[in-house]
């Protein structure tokens, strides 16, 4: 019998008509009726259990499937790997559990696990809704944020438009996320990449007012001065006044060009090419370097493209397997009398060791959660040791220069030409240091607000640091030169000075100018870096063997396998109604 409604009286009518004995059976407040209330529930509780425990055995091997989903996308692999990773799972779990007691229920459970093709798609899917909707609230919460944006071609020749977004938040502490991936349909023109964004932030209300700063290459279609995308952004109303920086790692790779020294390289690469393009001639060549117990076991390719590459073939050429190479060439009858030649081999190791230098300062720009203050810091200390070299080369030492100094040990008639090039290794030493000089102004014009905010206490002219944060970020100098007075003479902040958090410490309404500077300079970014790795991961996604996937699925891939978010597992598991696998 029911109750039609849980009113004291109809229950009270319930049970003293239907129950009539119980008082008497059970007398109230003892421990017998105590006993048998704890029976009952335990005789609903298991009635119960009979349909919860399926439900829930089945949100667990959707949980799971989920979590192996997102191990997988997040490792590169296709969707039907899915079906092979589950096979491998359940050869592991039938060999390990087959004689264990409660064998049987943990390989029928890893069965019910769903990993088909169709389903991990479903939940990548998913997924990527579950980080976007995470991202948009941070981007909603935000104080600032900054973007930087590259547009490359996947293997099926797509253009994809990647935008990456810095965000600082009210505690200073910032995120760096993927904002999208867009396809650009027809043309890659300015007018295309800003057509593409400015749609994406409206239709994702992504609060314009918020922006500080926009980061690309050195392409036309980005930087031109009419017909760029930052030109087209600059020009419309929408936005508000942002700053704009060409990506620090492609200008320094720039500079890098000015070293010239091709009659270096090309013949380097000429070598390497000729026993490496032939298939037997790359065979007998490493069976040379094996018989010779060479320090390598083969010679690395180098391509404009890859410059990076440059100081490693440089040392594996000269210093690791010259005198292989030059055996091997001297077997087909080719002349080798560049490779000793006493004029030629200096100049191979002043390159070797300059080469070197760059990338050292390409991989400190490189990395997740640069700030501006890193990358100017490191390129003035490049620029500061261009100087030194100067110096030490004018006095013919080679301190810093370790290719040159071994050459010069090893080879006494190498001496007597390093003193007659000498002049032209300085010249390029002060050509690459007045390239670094010129092509990063617009840092320059940053660096003293940078320093400001990197430490505040720092003895400077109030009155010209007032105007450039005011300029640069568009505040007012009269404002900011009251809070940084006021600042400067705070000694409870003067005792803190020195932690990692001092900005979260300052009094955001007190100091509303310096702190707004702050936390704008904190969200900036200087570089493509993450738009780059980002297209590294998505060609990986987006294989020749995957040319079919589409956008949609190659955004949700993507973003999937290179954001910061964990995807909140608990909320997709319950937005859905949870089924064993087939």
């Amino acid at each position: 019998m029911t109750v039609a409604t849980a009113k004291r009286h109809n229950v009270q009518r319930h049970f003293s008509t239907c129950h009539k004995s119980h008082n008497a059976s059970y007398p109230p407040s003892s421990a017998l009726r105590t006993e048998k209330a704890r029976e009952l529930k335990a005789a609903l509780g298991k009635q119960q259990s009979l349909f919860t425990k399926p439900v829930e055995k089945s949100q667990q091997t959707t949980e799971a499937s989920f979590r192996a989903t997102h191990f997988l996308i997040t490792n590169k692999k296709t969707f039907s790997d899915g079906e092979v990773f589950k096979e491998a799972m359940m050869i592991i779990a039938k060999t390990v559990f087959k004689d264990e007691k409660n064998g049987t229920d943990v390989i029928s459970t890893l069965s019910n696990v769903q990993l088909g093709a169709s389903t991990t798609v479903r939940r990548v899917t998913a997924m990527s809704e579950n980080l976007t909707e995470q991202l948009e609230q941070d981007v909603a919460t935000c104080k600032w944020f900054s973007i930087q944006c590259d547009e490359s071609v996947d293997c099926s020749s797509s253009a994809q438009l990647m935008v990456f977004i810095r965000m600082v938040f009210d505690d200073f502490s910032t995120k760096e996320e993927l904002l999208t991936l867009l396809p650009l349909q027809t043309t890659t023109r300015g007018v295309d990449i800003y057509n593409a964004v400015k749609s994406f932030l409206v239709e994702k209300k992504v609060p314009l007012e918020k922006l500080v700063s926009m980061t690309t290459d050195g392409a036309p279609a980005m930087i031109g001065r009419h017909a760029g995308s930052i030109a087209h952004c600059k020009g419309d109303t929408d936005f508000p006044t942002f700053l704009h920086y060409h990506c620090i790692i492609h200008q320094q790779a720039i500079c890098s060009k000015v070293t010239g020294f091709e009659h270096v390289m090309t013949p380097v690469v000429k070598i390497i090419n000729s026993i490496r393009s032939k298939a037997k001639q790359h065979r007998i060549f490493k069976v040379l370097l094996e018989e010779l117990s060479a320090e390598y076991g083969d010679l690395l390719l180098h391509t404009e493209i890859r410059w990076l590459s440059r100081r490693r073939v440089l040392q594996h050429f000269y210093f690791s397997l010259l005198c292989e190479i030059k055996e091997f060439i001297q077997s087909k009858g080719d002349d080798i009398s560049l490779l000793e030649d006493t004029e030629w081999i200096p100049d191979l190791a002043f390159l070797t060791d300059i080469t070197g230098k760059l990338n050292h300062l390409n991989c400190e720009l490189q990395g997740k959660g640069k700030t501006v203050a890193d990358m100017i810091s490191a390129v003035n200390a490049f620029k500061a040791k261009m100087n030194i070299f100067s110096v030490h080369l004018q006095k013919k030492r080679v301190l810093h220069f370790p290719s040159v100094q071994s050459v010069l040990n090893d080879n006494a008639s190498a001496s007597e030409t390093f003193d007659k090039v000498v002049d032209k290794y300085s010249e390029v030493i002060n050509r690459l240091g007045q390239e670094f000089e010129n092509r990063f102004h617009d840092f320059d014009q940053l660096e003293p607000c940078v320093s400001f905010i990197s430490n505040p206490f720092v003895q400077v002219e109030i009155a010209c640091i007032a105007e450039q944060l005011s300029a640069t970020f568009s505040l007012n100098a009269g404002e900011v030169e009251i809070e940084i007075i006021t600042l400067q003479n705070d000694l409870h902040l003067k005792a803190h000075q020195s932690e990692p958090n001092f900005w979260c410490l300052v009094d955001t309404e007190k100091y509303k100018g310096v702190c707004t500077a702050a936390m704008k300079v904190a969200s900036m970014f200087c570089s493509t870096y993450l738009c780059e790795s980002a297209f590294s991961d998505m060609n990986f996604i987006k294989s020749k063997h995957r040319t079919r996937l589409t956008d949609s699925h190659l955004h949700d891939s993507v973003r999937v396998a290179v954001s910061s978010y964990t995807p909140d597992y608990s909320k997709l598991v319950t937005s859905m109604q949870c089924q064993v696998s087939h």
